[in-house]
């Protein structure tokens, strides 16, 4: 399966930190760029954020599912999107990078991503 390939081409498009496809638990599936445990923790710590958001639109009858989840840190960006079978996406990106591109990249990832799961 080409996953690693996947996350490689999405980090390099926009030259981020780290790229990590999480399962449901928020254990790390494949990982590319920087392979630190904070990059591991950065990626659960989100998982919960989107449990949590799942939830709360759930039990409000929120329209629309979630697309995607943005969190801006003093040292980095984080773009959260979820995949099918409750797989997500995790990218890491610098606070001054191209986090436009790292939101419509992120999107092909997600696409690509969810046909090979």
């Amino acid at each position: 399966m080409p996953y690693q390939r996947i996350l490689d081409e999405l980090l390099h498009a926009v030259d981020g930190h780290a790229a990590l496809l999480l399962d449901g638990e928020g254990e790390v599936a494949i990982q590319a760029g920087a392979r630190d445990e904070r990059q591991r923790l950065i990626g659960a710590y989100q998982g919960i954020g989107l449990a949590t958001a799942r939830r709360t639109l759930a039990r409000h009858g929120g329209g629309d599912p979630i697309r995607y989840m943005m969190c801006r840190y003093s040292a980095a960006i984080v773009i959260l999107r979820p995949l099918k079978d409750g797989y997500y996406l995790v990218l890491s990106m610098p606070v001054d990078g191209r986090v436009a591109e790292g939101v419509h990249r992120s999107e092909l990832t997600q696409q690509r991503l969810d046909r090979e799961i």
